[in-house]
């Protein structure tokens, strides 16, 4: 589906009218509509473009050490929350034990960016880069741990300021979850 940055940015300044807040008369609010337009459209759903599948599989090479563990930490992800619209920012571990491939480690960080730039939820980014990894490496395990602070937690309801979800998806042969989430630093 194409994006119609004209109607976003319509649709923006309605919906601000509709709050009370005409950004006709209100300076600060001028041009708002374009630029939330164009912030979701180039920015914060930049990742629907992306074939994850075919990102992570271009990246494929020999292991020159099959077996390995691999682990790329602390990737800075942003995401937004498709309940709220909301941001949730925090960092992602990718961690797996290689057989015959491996891949990149910006393709690593490439991946978790498109996941994450989509409206969705921080469970649903897991599943997707575990998913793919699985898909193109066929790896003994692979794991994703994502610690993010949720906008909607923190500025509604409980206003649970300083709260992070932690969220982690493993596929493939997790004999010993237990040792998987320590390589990933669950509860740290």
């Amino acid at each position: 589906m194409s994006v119609d940055r004209n109607a976003a940015a319509l649709a923006i300044d309605a919906f601000l009218r509709a709050l009370g807040h005409d950004p006709a008369s209100e300076p600060d609010l001028a041009e708002t509509g374009w630029r939330v337009a164009q912030a979701f459209a180039d920015e914060l759903c930049a990742g629907y473009a992306i074939d994850t599948r075919a990102l992570a599989r271009a990246s494929v090479m020999p292991s020159p050490s099959p077996g390995s563990l691999v682990v790329v930490k602390d990737i800075p992800a942003t995401t937004t929350c498709p309940h709220h619209l909301l941001p949730a920012t925090g960092t992602v571990t990718v961690a797996m034990l290689t057989r015959d491939k491996i891949i990149g480690f910006g393709a690593v960080a490439a991946l978790v960016n498109a996941h994450a730039r989509r409206l969705t939820l921080q469970e649903s980014i897991g599943e997707g880069i575990v998913d793919d990894l699985a898909f193109a490496l066929a790896p003994a395990w692979v794991g994703c741990r994502i610690v993010m602070k949720q906008a909607c937690m923190i500025v509604l309801g409980e206003r649970a300021l300083g709260s992070r979800v932690e969220t982690v998806a493993v596929r493939g042969e997790a004999a010993d979850a237990m040792a998987i989430y320590a390589t990933l630093g669950v509860g740290r």
